[in-house]
């Protein structure tokens, strides 16, 4: 009877006390089974090997995105800011930027090379030049000298004075203008054209005035009013009387 009962013990006992902890009666040298990949949602089951490898690739990849856009975004904000600084530190005059050009100088100079008188006309200081140059590349391939002025009324007088010139020449720098009157001032005998109530499409040759000495035609134009287009044309008519020799030669 005593035999049976330790046999019914052991057999309700699988495990045994072992240096003061329990061990498994399993089988020496049995595996322990192999830890299974977690479970994705996505897929409803554990990662392949493969499947894992691809999504590390893929969270690399949008981790290096992420720095690149961030650097970007860095180096904009870095530029802006050294922008910021410049503008902050470098000195900025309250005064106007003075565009004006030394029409005189720049006539002065355009003269060494030109067998004509160049006009040039000298005006109050209330008066400025916004251009002052030769021209090699007119209509009908006419050379010529041009000064733009800013009146004091703020308008525009322009002087041109082609070499070689015709009348068709003459009337497309004058925007095809039809001649008005005729007077003379400094000797000379000037056509003028009046623009002022024309309806037509005249562009800045509100009021003109032309005159052939030599082989310049003279042509003084614009915006500006009668008696500011007439101050340039009695500045330059002594200057123009002088080309009166070159259409002899």
């Amino acid at each position: 009877m005593a035999h049976r009962g330790q046999e019914a013990a052991r057999r309700r006992s699988r495990r045994v006390l072992v240096r003061g902890r329990r061990v498994s009666d399993r089988t020496p040298g049995a595996r322990r089974p192999s830890r299974q990949g977690r479970v994705v949602a996505e897929l409803g089951r554990p990662e392949t090997p493969e499947e894992t490898a691809a999504r590390k690739a893929e969270n690399s990849r949008n981790h290096r995105a992420r720095q690149t856009v961030n650097n970007l975004v860095f180096s904009l904000l870095a530029t802006v800011g050294v922008v910021i600084l410049i503008v902050l530190v470098v000195p900025r005059s309250d005064e106007p930027l003075d565009r004006a050009v030394d029409w005189m100088g720049v006539a002065a100079e355009a003269q060494q090379s030109r067998p004509e008188t160049l006009v040039s006309p000298d005006l109050p200081d209330t008066w400025s030049s916004n251009y002052a140059e030769i021209r090699s590349t007119g209509t009908g391939g006419v050379t010529s000298w041009n000064v733009g002025f800013v009146t004091p009324s703020e308008e525009f007088v322009g002087v041109i004075q082609g070499f070689d010139a015709d009348p068709t020449w003459l009337a497309a720098q004058l925007n095809r203008s039809i001649a008005s009157s005729v007077t003379t001032i400094g000797g000379l005998e000037w056509t003028v054209y009046d623009n002022r109530e024309s309806t037509d499409d005249v562009g800045n040759v509100h009021y003109a005035m032309s005159t052939e000495v030599g082989s310049s035609t003279i042509a003084v134009f614009g915006t500006g009013t009668v008696d500011e287009i007439t101050t340039v044309v009695e500045a330059i008519a002594p200057q123009a009387a002088l080309n009166a020799s070159n259409g002899d030669e």
